[in-house]
Parts: structure tokens; C-alpha cells; sequence
């Protein structure tokens, strides 16, 4: 795939981790589609930032648990171009704290918005990644093999059902040229946290001392949507200071 014909869409990409992807992606010549829940003048400002890089922005609403919103947001993406990649950045918590604290609606709501979130987002995504043997990123958690106890046990159980995703489905589409990956951050400094130092409370548990940036993250995604990744699919690549 050429890069400087690449259209990608981000969900989750009006921050955080999302943000830094998108702008990113623009920066190695990608038009990019930015997917917003709530805040669309924040999703404004990433499509601006693209745009100052000479690359083509769209944003768009999408609610990556609901199946309509999702074609919808992917279908946005055929004003820039053919899809060629799509990035499932979008993730939230809730509940944070024992597991036998937190309120089941919370649980609901974040067992949904990470795991069948990234669920359906995939499923939509690859009607249109066959069409140019695209490639799909899913945004995992180290949480996934470390547990996360005391914080949000439910939420590293999604995130490990994403890793087992992204493998499962990988094999599955491989035939129709889709490559489908998985990056698992550790802790990152963005709004994620409802602590907003948290990172800096965590870093001493961080081999590496320290916590994350966004734009650490961003640069695993775009190499696996890169062509120095044709030959890469079922990966789980891990960016975590060493967790």
C-alpha cells in the first residue's frame, strides 16, 4: 500500500491516544477520518492539525457499540478515498475500584465500549479493508496479562478479549488480504485517568520509571499500518515500559 494514498479511520480520535494516532498518520501522509463521541470541537482541532500537514480530514460522530453508527462513520471515509486502514482506538472507564464495588451499570458500560466495541468495529471494517487489502489496528491494554486488581479487573478482561480478537480474526480475513494487529499500551499520560496523576503515581511499578506519551503509542500503530508491515498479522505488539 502507498502511504501517500492511504485513508484511514480512527475511532476514539478526537484524544488521548486516539489524537496522537491520527495526527500521526497524517504526518506519514495518511487523509484521516476522526471518530468523536461527545466532544466534537476537540475532534476539530486533531482535523486541523491534519489539515495543516496537507493531508484530508473528516470528522465524524460514531458510537462504536451501536452497528448503524458504525457503517455510517465508515462509509464518511469514501469522500477521501478508498478505506486502506482503520484504527479501533476508542475506549472509556467507568468504574474504577474493587470489582465488588463498582455499580454493574458502570461494568455494562465499559465491558461494552471496550470489547464489543471493538468487536463490531471490526466487523464493519472489513467489508471495507477487503475491497484494498486494508489492514486493522485494535488498541489492546498490557492490562490484559497484568489483571490490573484493585483498579478495573472488568476492563482487563476486555482488553484481553481484544488480543484474542485481533488473533481469531487475523486468521480468519488473511485470505482476503486483511491484516489485522493489536497494540497494547501500559500507562499513558491523557485524560483516560479519572486520577488525573495517576501515571505519575504508577511510574515506580514501570520498569522502564516511567509512564507513557500518546505519541509512543501512535508510532506502533502507524508501523503496522505501514508497508514495512506487509508481512505482519496476529501480532500483538506490546508498548509498555517493560510491564
Amino acid at each position: 500500500m502507498n502511504s501517500a494514498q492511504a485513508v484511514t479511520a480512527v475511532t476514539g480520535g478526537s484524544r488521548g491516544i486516539g489524537a496522537a494516532i491520527a495526527r500521526r498518520l497524517a504526518a506519514d501522509g495518511h487523509d484521516v477520518v476522526i471518530g468523536y463521541r461527545d466532544d466534537s470541537t476537540a475532534a476539530d482541532e486533531v482535523a486541523a492539525h491534519v489539515r495543516k500537514l496537507d493531508r484530508s480530514a473528516i470528522v465524524a460522530a460514531v458510537d462504536v457499540t451501536d452497528p448503524q453508527s458504525l457503517d455510517s462513520f465508515l462509509k464518511q471515509a469514501r469522500q477521501l478515498g478508498r478505506l486502506t486502514g482503520v484504527v479501533a482506538a476508542a475506549g472509556a472507564v467507568r468504574g474504577v475500584g474493587r470489582l465488588i464495588d463498582l455499580d454493574p451499570a458502570d461494568l455494562k458500560h465499559d465491558l461494552e465500549v471496550n470489547l464489543l466495541g471493538a468487536v463490531l468495529t471490526s466487523r464493519a471494517a472489513v467489508e471495507h479493508l477487503a475491497e484494498s487489502a486494508g489492514s486493522l489496528v485494535l488498541i489492546g491494554s498490557a492490562a490484559a496479562t497484568i489483571g490490573s486488581p484493585g483498579s478495573y479487573v472488568h476492563y482487563a478482561a476486555a482488553k484481553a478479549g481484544v488480543a484474542a480478537l485481533s488473533v481469531g480474526l487475523s486468521k480468519e480475513v488473511a485470505s482476503e488480504g486483511i491484516r489485522v494487529n493489536c497494540v497494547e499500551p501500559g500507562t499513558v499520560w491523557t485524560d483516560f485517568h479519572q486520577d488525573p496523576e495517576r501515571p505519575a503515581k504508577v511510574a515506580a511499578s514501570i520498569p522502564m520509571g516511567r509512564a507513557g506519551m500518546p505519541e509512543e503509542i501512535a508510532g506502533a500503530v502507524a508501523w503496522l499500518l505501514s508497508p514495512d508491515a506487509a508481512y505482519t498479522t496476529g501480532a500483538t505488539l506490546r508498548v509498555a515500559g517493560g510491564l
